[in-house]
């Protein structure tokens, strides 16, 4: 395992049990939460990104943010949901975002996933196709995005322009070289992750999968993660891809984390469904002392492939919290892992 990070949701809500009660609480504790992080080691801190819901939505303000408050944590997303985004606009974003974070974005896309609402996509004014359904869209949104970000001209210039233009055709900019490689694709299935190979993308595996053998979550995951590696390779990409996993993993040191993660519960795979057609497995939580902890993930067949962990963090418990259950992952359970 060569990377370690944290992805947070960003839930909040307006309870006096909650340490994150407002859309304000749940962003700048995302950036404090990123700050603590990277003084403690963690190699990436990620954030999911939901709309029409009461958790972290538009990341590229959060993203400029973290940038300009970290200097070496990689800062990323898991996922951007491409039914909604404008692909022409959203270079223009993550560019500027990559400048300020001095090259550290790695962006996890996706088609996205079961909603708060019916068709929200079609609120920002996002319309399939002839012939197209939402998934087809979001795909079509991911290739002109990743077009555009190569950097190179398409666009004619005025012959009158307001301001001198740079000979030949225009690109959009800001443009941020190197960002085209750190574009990443979350897949539920196997055909999605070798679609995602062949347009060199890198991969993100979340903690469902679509069940497509009815084996466990991390089997179905290991299969494909090898499925992916094989396409890359038969697409012939310059540079070497990168794959992450995300787990639900608490080690218990304190009699804190016993009060909330100590009782157990949801130590095996569950089976539902993410729409009426759909039938996906969703993986287990991982919450033990650091010793049974390691075994456990050793254990863990997507891990073993995956060169990137990003532990899903309990967000509304607060920022020192979160920063506690981190650390001790790094300190008692990733060295066992082969970190570092």
């Amino acid at each position: 395992m060569k990377n370690i990070g944290f992805l947070s949701f960003g839930h909040w809500t307006p309870s006096s049990q909650s340490g994150t009660r407002s859309a304000a609480d749940a962003l700048l504790q995302s950036i404090d939460l990123a700050v603590a992080a990277e003084e403690l080691g963690a190699d990436g801190a990620y954030f999911r990104v939901h709309h029409f819901a009461r958790q972290l939505a538009s990341p590229f303000p959060l993203l400029a943010a973290i940038g300009a408050k970290t200097s070496k944590i990689e800062i990323g997303t898991g996922v951007i949901d491409m039914r909604y985004e404008n692909p022409a606009y959203m270079v223009e974003d993550a560019g500027a975002a990559d400048l300020i974070a001095g090259g550290r974005l790695q962006l996890g896309i996706s088609r996205g996933s079961p909603e708060q609402v019916i068709d929200g996509w079609r609120h920002f004014d996002h319309v399939p196709a002839e012939g197209e359904d939402d998934a087809a869209m979001a795909r079509r949104h991911t290739e002109v995005f990743l077009d555009r970000l190569e950097g190179k001209g398409f666009a004619q210039p005025n012959p009158r322009p307001m301001f001198p233009n740079p000979p030949g055709l225009l690109r959009i900019e800001p443009h941020s070289e190197g960002l085209r490689k750190r574009i990443w694709w979350g897949s539920a299935t196997n055909a999605t992750a070798e679609w995602a190979a062949r347009l060199g993308m890198n991969l993100q595996s979340s903690t469902l999968k679509f069940d497509e053998t009815g084996e466990p979550l991390h089997k179905q995951q290991a299969d494909q993660i090898r499925a992916f590696r094989a396409a890359w390779k038969e697409a012939g990409h310059d540079f070497e891809p990168r794959v992450s996993i995300s787990r639900s993993i608490f080690a218990i040191v304190s009699d804190m984390d016993r009060a909330y993660f100590g009782r157990g519960g949801n130590e095996q795979d569950t089976i539902g469904y993410i729409d009426e057609k759909t039938r996906a497995v969703f993986g287990r939580s991982y919450a033990a002392e650091p010793d049974r902890l390691i075994e456990q993930l050793k254990a863990d067949e997507a891990i073993a492939e995956a060169d990137t962990l990003l532990l899903t963090v309990p967000n509304q418990l607060g920022v020192a919290y979160n920063a506690h259950v981190i650390e001790a992952i790094l300190k008692y359970v990733a060295p066992g892992l082969g970190w570092r």
